[in-house]
C-alpha cells in the first residue's frame, strides 16, 4: 500500500507532462527559429563580403565611389554611395512628414475624438495597413509622379515622390504605436495636470506628449525602419537612376531598389551578383541599427 501511494505522488500527471510537452515545443520553435536567423544572417554576410575578399574590390570606393558599374570592363565600378544616399533620403523624407500627421491623428484619436470618430479613424488606419505595397507603387506612379511633374515640371520621378508614397505607407505603421504609447500615459498625469488649472491643450502639449515622447520616438524608429526596407513602391516611383541625387526631384536610386531590378539579371558568384550581395549587407546592418536604436529607447521607458 505504502508503496503504490509513493508512486502515485511521484508520478507526473496529465497536466504536468503536457507542460512538459508544450515546453518542449516552444523551445524547438525558438531553436529553429534561431537557426534559420543565424542562416540568413551568415549566407548574406558571406556573399555580401565576397566583394572584397575575392573580388578585390576596396571598401572605400564601394562606399564612397558615385558610379554603379560592375559590368564594366576591364575595370568594374562598383560605387554604392548613390544608393546609400538614395535610401536615407527617401528614409528621412517619409520619416519628416509622417512624424507630424501621425502625431496628430494619434492625439486626436486618444485625447479628442469620441468612441465613433476614434472607431473610424481606426478602422481607416486598419484598412491601409493590409494594402499591398504595390498597390501604393501603383497609386504613386499614376498620382503622386504625374502631379510632382505638373507642379514642378521634369519627369516627377524621384526621392520625393517615393518619400510621398513611404508616407501613407509607414503613416498607420506610426500612427498606431503612438497611439499605443498616448493610452498607455496614466490618467493621473492628466488628472493631475488639470487640477493645477491647466487647459485641455496645456495638458496634452506639456504632460501627455512628453511622457510618450520615448514611444513617440520608437514609432518614428520602427516607421524609418520599414521605409528603409521597401523595395516595389519605391522602385516604381524613384527612376530608378543610380546616381548621386541632386535634388529631390530627379530621378535617382535606393539599396532595395537596384537589388530588385538587378538580381535576376546576374549569375551566382560573379562580381555583379556578389556587389548586389553588399548591398543587402548595407541593407541588413542598417536593420540591425534600427532595431538596436528601438531597444534602447525602450529601454529607458515612458514612465520611469
Amino acid at each position: 500500500m505504502i508503496d503504490e501511494i509513493q508512486k502515485e505522488l511521484t508520478q507526473k500527471s496529465p497536466a504536468a507532462r503536457q507542460d512538459q510537452l508544450g515546453k518542449l515545443i516552444a523551445r524547438i520553435c525558438v531553436g529553429v527559429i534561431m537557426l534559420v536567423v543565424l542562416a540568413i544572417l551568415f549566407m548574406i554576410t558571406s556573399k555580401g563580403l565576397a566583394t572584397f575578399s575575392e573580388n578585390k574590390i576596396s571598401a572605400g570606393d564601394f562606399f564612397t565611389k558615385t558610379i554603379w558599374n560592375p559590368t564594366a570592363k576591364p575595370t568594374p565600378l562598383v560605387g554604392a554611395l548613390p544608393m546609400i544616399v538614395g535610401s536615407f533620403a527617401v528614409t528621412l523624407g517619409s520619416a519628416l512628414l509622417a512624424a507630424p500627421l501621425a502625431m496628430a491623428t494619434a492625439i486626436f484619436m486618444v485625447e479628442i475624438a469620441n468612441k465613433r470618430r476614434r472607431g473610424l479613424l481606426q478602422a481607416v488606419i486598419e484598412l491601409l495597413v493590409g494594402i499591398p505595397s504595390v498597390v501604393y507603387g501603383f497609386v504613386g506612379l499614376t498620382v503622386v509622379v504625374p502631379a510632382l511633374r505638373s507642379i514642378f515640371g521634369g519627369t516627377g520621378f524621384g526621392i520625393l515622390a517615393g518619400a510621398l508614397v513611404l508616407l501613407v505607407m509607414i503613416l498607420p505603421t506610426v500612427t498606431a504605436m503612438y497611439v499605443d504609447s498616448l493610452q498607455a500615459v496614466p490618467r493621473h498625469y492628466r488628472e493631475a495636470s488639470l487640477a493645477l488649472g491647466a487647459t485641455r491643450w496645456q495638458t496634452i502639449s506639456k504632460v501627455v506628449v512628453r511622457a510618450s515622447l520615448p514611444g513617440l520616438l520608437t514609432a518614428i524608429i520602427f516607421g524609418m525602419a520599414r521605409a528603409f526596407g521597401e523595395a516595389l513602391a519605391v522602385q516604381m516611383v524613384i527612376g530608378n537612376a543610380a546616381v548621386l541625387p541632386k535634388d529631390v526631384l530627379t530621378p535617382a536610386a535606393t539599396l532595395t531598389s537596384v537589388l530588385t531590378t538587378g538580381i535576376g539579371n546576374t549569375v551566382l558568384d560573379t562580381l555583379p551578383n556578389n556587389a548586389l550581395w553588399s548591398l543587402a549587407l548595407v541593407l541588413l546592418i542598417m536593420s540591425l541599427f534600427f532595431n538596436l536604436l528601438i531597444r534602447m529607447i525602450g529601454k529607458k521607458g515612458a514612465f520611469k
